[in-house]
Parts: structure tokens; sequence; C-alpha cells
């Protein structure tokens, strides 16, 4: 009986490490291991503003900001923010880092084959902003010149694949890229229009010359591949959340003041996941 016992016992300890390994092996956080932890760690940009940066009292603010905190409230848990890059956003998401990334994330088909995207929150095309004293107008004047743009960037495919002419300086942040821009390394900076347009409105003597260029794309949340369970549960909210123009309500209180009271949020904000 003893014998039989141990037997039971081993096989027993060694179910749950068969268990174990094939759950690590996943690596990312299931919806249910999330909860279990209290806490959910989301990826943001830290110097892009007003979608996501560091305010004055070293406190993290914006439109993606605004939505993070309000996933992290419905699932019941605290926010983890982790500061990331443009270039670094799919590999966090693949090495679990993070178990979401809500940092100005443009759908495209070639990223969708490297992480898991939820149902989008926003519009937006590119734009290009440049001096006044030498304001860029059409994509085309940029043939022979240099842009500057941030690695890993909807930006930066865009103008590889269509316009092989422009010289593309290319910056690991949104902050090195914009000192770039003021200090005359490039003609112009092109990245999402209403990230731009903001910019634009804060530092005088810059125009965006070019509002919207390229096909009308989403920003969408994203999790690492295969993570259904968090996947389905995003959805379900940006659905619900939707019922309420809870989106509209993240603009009035995160970029009204930047855009001012004559732009049309409608412009930008998507509800409940449908264009």
């Amino acid at each position: 009986m003893k014998l039989l016992n141990k037997v039971f016992a081993l096989t027993l300890a060694l179910v749950l490490l068969l268990a174990a390994t094939a759950a690590s092996a996943e690596g990312f956080r299931t919806l249910d291991e999330i909860k279990q932890s209290g806490k959910i760690t989301i990826g943001l940009f830290s110097d892009k503003k007003p979608f996501g940066y560091v305010d004055e009292n070293g406190e993290y603010q914006g439109y993606d900001v605004y939505l993070a905190r309000r996933l992290a409230a419905d699932l019941g848990v605290e926010l983890d923010i982790v500061s990331l890059d443009a270039p670094n956003r799919i590999e966090y998401l693949q090495s679990f880092k993070v178990d979401l990334v809500l940092a100005n994330f443009t759908y495209t088909a070639e990223r969708a084959e490297q992480v898991d995207f939820a149902l989008p929150y926003m519009k937006v095309a590119l734009g290009i902003v440049s001096p006044d004293s030498a304001l860029i107008t059409e994509a085309e004047q940029l043939n022979g010149q240099h842009l500057i743009v941030s690695k890993g960037t909807t930006a930066e495919t865009y103008f590889t694949n269509n316009y092989p002419e422009v010289i593309l300086d290319r910056y690991d942040s949104y902050t090195e890229a914009y000192l770039a821009l003021l200090d005359g390394r490039g003609a112009a900076l092109s990245t999402d229009n209403t990230e731009v347009l903001a910019w634009a409105i804060e530092n005088p003597g810059f125009t965006v010359g070019v509002e919207s260029l390229g096909d009308l794309d989403t920003i969408n949340p994203a999790v690492s591949k295969g993570n259904e369970t968090l996947l389905n549960w995003i959805n379900e909210e940006i659905k619900a959340l939707g019922e309420e123009n809870f989106f509209h309500a993240d603009y009035e209180a995160t970029l009204r003041e930047t855009y001012g009271e004559n732009a049309d949020a409608d412009s930008l904000v998507v509800e409940g996941g449908v264009i």
C-alpha cells in the first residue's frame, strides 16, 4: 500500500509538472492569470503627447492612458505601465514583457501575423509636418530630401514602399525624432496625422502641410499571438464602452484642449469598435 501511495504521489507530481510546463510554454498570461495576479501590465508611450506621455508631475497621461486605466479598473486589478518605443511594441508582446500594448498601434496585415489586434478605438492616417519657412505640401517635394521618421512606424513602411527617392532618417524614439526636426536635421517629419497636428499646435513655426497621406488606418489594442482569453475580453469591453460613448469622453478629457473647440472628435474617435 505504501508503495502504491508513493507511485500515486510521484505520478501526480509528474502530471502537475507537465501541466505547469505546458502553461508556461505559451508565455503569455491568460485573463484568469492576470486577474489572479491582481495586476495587468500595459505597454504605453511616455513621449507621444497627447496620446501617451509623462506630465510635469511624473504621471502618465493621454488618450491611451485614459483607456488603460479604465481597462484595469473594469478588470478589478492594478495598472502596471511599461514605457516602450515604437520599434519594440511587437517585441514586448512576443517576449511577454507586457500583457497588452496601447501605444498608438496602427493595425497592418504584416503586424497581425505577429500579434493579435483587438477592435479599433481610433482612426488615423499619416501626416507631414515641416517648418513654415520651407513648408512641405506634397509628399513628392521630399524626393531627394531627408525625412525624419521613428523606427517601426507605418510612416517608415509607407515611405520605404512608395517613395524610394526620399531619404529616411530613422530615430528610436519620438522625442529624438522631434528634436531632430527642431534642430533642422530633416526637411520634415512624418507620423500619424493626429500626432503631428497636435505637435504643430504646440510648436509655432511648424505646420502640417500634408494632413492625410495614404489609406485611413485604425489604432487597435494588441496582445500576444494566441492570447484568446484576453483578446476576447478586450473586444467585449470595447463594445460595452461604446454603449456609453466612453471614447468621446476620453477625447474630451485628454485631447480637446490640444485640438481646440472647433475640432471634430468624430474624425478620430471610434466607438464600440465600429468604423
